[in-house]
């Protein structure tokens, strides 16, 4: 007997996809206007111009609707940088952390899916995941450093990266710190001399 779906994950093409596209950018609308408790599955529906039956047919609660948005955002995310250096992959990568956390629509709705997050596990396990696509999309840049001797053999590529954009996300979360690509430069920065430092070396 095959599985039943989890709601969101079915990747379908034509008019399902048309559907499916245009409900995930109501919803994002929604996050970033409203935040989660505002994602309502009817009024997603009504504003995306869809059967409500489809709706919840497809997602059926609000933190599978903010789980698919994640996995969709995940795919479409832009690849790494590949400058040939270290120091300009990872300058590279914070510019964008800090480009996506300020820009007007993109900063409110992380905030929001990160919020949902924390009261809905769906959508924990969809932030996982967005985020070690993201991170795995980019150690490449520290792989490539080890290969160049640029680090110790031994450094994490996946320790690394996360700790280009711990101290952005902890700015927009915590600190209330500015934003900006000075704060972008000093996290790329910091991260390189704690690598080259051997800070990320694995346990042998």
């Amino acid at each position: 007997m095959s599985e039943t779906p989890v709601p969101g994950t079915v990747r379908p093409g034509g008019r399902t996809a048309r559907v499916r596209e245009a409900v995930l950018r109501t919803a994002g609308d929604v996050l970033a206007e409203e935040g989660f408790d505002s994602l309502d599955l009817a009024e997603i529906a009504r504003r995306a111009g869809v059967g409500k039956t489809t709706v919840y047919r497809r997602w059926g609660t609000p933190g599978a609707l903010a789980a698919d948005l994640l996995d969709d955002m995940a795919v479409r995310s832009l690849p790494r940088a590949d400058t040939g250096s270290l120091d300009e992959d990872l300058r590279a990568n914070a510019r964008l952390v800090v480009k996506t956390l300020t820009d007007p629509r993109q900063g409110r709705l992380f905030t929001a899916l990160i919020a949902a997050s924390l009261c809905d596990d769906q959508a924990a396990q969809a932030l996982r995941r967005f985020y070690a696509v993201r991170i795995d999309e980019w150690a490449g840049c520290v792989t490539d450093a080890i290969r160049r001797g640029e680090l110790p053999e031994t450094t994490n590529p996946r320790q690394v990266i996360a700790a280009v954009s711990a101290p952005l996300y902890y700015a927009l979360l915590n600190s209330g710190e500015r934003l900006d690509s000075e704060a972008a430069d000093r996290a790329a920065a910091a991260t390189v001399a704690a690598a080259r430092a051997g800070v990320f070396a694995s346990a042998p």
